[in-house]
C-alpha cells in the first residue's frame, strides 16, 4: 500500500520498492515505475499500484478419481506480475488518492483465476487416475501437470502473470477411505511387529536351548572327567599300596636278615663269651685254689696273734660303713676292762 500525505490540496505518494506505480494525469501517463515518489492532484489523477514481488497462493479443492473416490488436493502456487502495464489494464489495481488503498480486490481476482486454471488441470489428471495410483505417484504427476498447464495458459500471459513454482502439499482421500486404506498397512505393520516378536522369542528360546545344551555338555564332560579322576586316583592308590607293600616286604626281609645276622652274631658272641668265661672260671678256680693253699700255708706258719689280727681285718671288711662313733666313759671303761681281761 502506498503512503499518501496531504499538502495544500495536493497529494504526495511514496511507493514501496516492491510496488509498480502507474500515474495517469488527464489520461496521459505521468509516472510509471517501481518505488516512485511524486506530487499529484487528486482530482485529475488515476493511479494504479501493481505489486512487483513474488506472491504465494494457497489452494484447496476436491477431485474425483477414476474409481469414483473423492480426493482432497492442497497446493501452493508462487506467481509474479511481470507486466504491470498489462496487469493494470486487465485487473483493477487502482488506489484511492486519499488513503492509498486499492478500490477493489485485485489479488483475490488473480487468486481466483489461478485457482480455477490449476483446478481444471488437476481434475483432468485425477479423473483418469485411480485412487491407489494417485496416492502412490499422484503428487509428482499432479505438480508437473499443473505447472505445465499454468505455464501454457494464455489467459495468464494476457494478464501479465508468470508462475514461478507449483507445490503439492497434500493429497488425501476422505476420512473413512483413509482409515480403510490405513487398516491393511497397520495390519501389515502389526503382523511384521508380531513376526519380529515371535522371531525374537524364537531366537531367545534357541539361544536358551543352546545354553542349556552347552551346560549339559559341560556337566557330562565334568562327570566324565570326574570318573576318570576317580579311576586314576584308584589306580594311583592301588599302585601306592603295591609299592608300600613291596617296600614293607623289602623292609621285612631286610629286618629278618638283619635280625638273623644279629642273632647269629649274638650266638657267636655268647659262645665265645661262654668259652672265655669257662676258661676264666677255670683259671680263676685254679688261682683261688692256689691262693687258698697259700693262705692256709701262711696261717699254719703264723702265730695266734697274727691269726687274731687277720680275723679282725676280715671281720672289719664285712662291717657296715660307720660315719661317726660316740664313746661315753661307761663304754670306754667296759672296753678297757675287757681288753685287760683278755690279756
Amino acid at each position: 500500500m502506498a503512503d499518501i500525505t496531504r499538502r495544500f490540496g495536493f497529494r504526495h505518494l511514496r511507493a514501496a520498492p516492491t510496488s509498480h506505480v502507474r500515474h495517469l494525469s488527464g489520461g496521459k501517463l505521468a509516472h510509471d515505475g517501481t518505488g516512485l515518489a511524486f506530487w499529484f492532484r487528486p482530482r485529475t489523477a488515476a493511479i494504479s499500484e501493481v505489486p512487483a514481488d513474488d506472491r504465494e497462493l494457497a489452494m484447496l479443492f476436491h477431485a474425483g478419481t477414476a474409481d469414483f473416490q473423492d480426493l482432497t488436493v492442497q497446493a501452493a502456487v508462487t506467481y509474479r506480475i511481470v507486466d504491470a502495464a498489462v496487469a493494470a489494464t486487465r485487473v483493477d489495481f487502482g488506489i484511492d488518492p486519499d488513503t492509498g488503498r486499492w478500490r477493489a480486490e485485485p489479488l483475490d481476482q488473480l487468486g481466483t483465476l489461478l485457482t480455477d486454471i490449476a483446478q481444471q488441470y488437476a481434475l483432468e489428471l485425477i479423473a483418469r487416475t485411480s485412487l491407489a495410483e494417485a496416492l502412490a505417484d499422484g503428487i509428482t504427476a499432479l505438480r508437473h501437470r499443473i505447472a505445465e498447464g499454468l505455464a501454457d495458459e494464455q489467459r495468464l500471459s494476457e494478464t501479465g502473470l508468470s508462475v514461478v513454482a507449483v507445490r503439492i502439499t497434500a493429497l488425501r482421500p476422505e476420512a473413512e477411505m483413509e482409515r480403510a486404506l490405513r487398516t491393511p498397512t497397520r495390519e501389515q505393520v502389526q503382523q511384521d511387529a508380531d513376526r519380529a516378536t515371535y522371531e525374537r522369542r524364537a531366537v531367545a528360546v534357541e539361544r536358551e536351548r543352546a545354553i542349556a545344551e552347552n551346560e549339559l555338555a559341560s556337566q557330562i564332560e565334568l562327570a566324565r572327567r570326574e570318573e576318570q579322576l576317580v579311576e586314576q586316583q584308584g589306580a594311583n592308590a592301588r599302585r601306592l599300596a603295591e609299592q608300600n607293600a613291596a617296600a614293607d616286604g623289602i623292609r621285612a626281609e631286610a629286618e629278618a636278615v638283619r635280625r638273623t645276622r644279629l642273632a647269629a652274631a649274638e650266638a657267636e658272641a655268647a659262645r665265645i663269651l661262654a668259652s672265655a668265661q669257662a676258661d676264666s672260671d677255670r683259671d680263676l678256680g685254679a688261682a683261688k685254689a692256689e691262693a687258698e693253699a697259700a693262705w692256709l700255708t701262711a696261717h699254719q706258719q703264723a702265730g695266734p696273734e697274727v691269726l687274731r689280727a687277720l680275723a679282725l681285718i676280715r671281720l672289719a671288711e664285712h662291717l657296715p660303713n660307720i660315719d661317726s662313733i660316740t664313746l661315753t666313759p661307761d663304754v670306754l671303761t667296759g672296753l678297757l676292762t675287757r681288753l685287760g681281761t683278755d690279756r
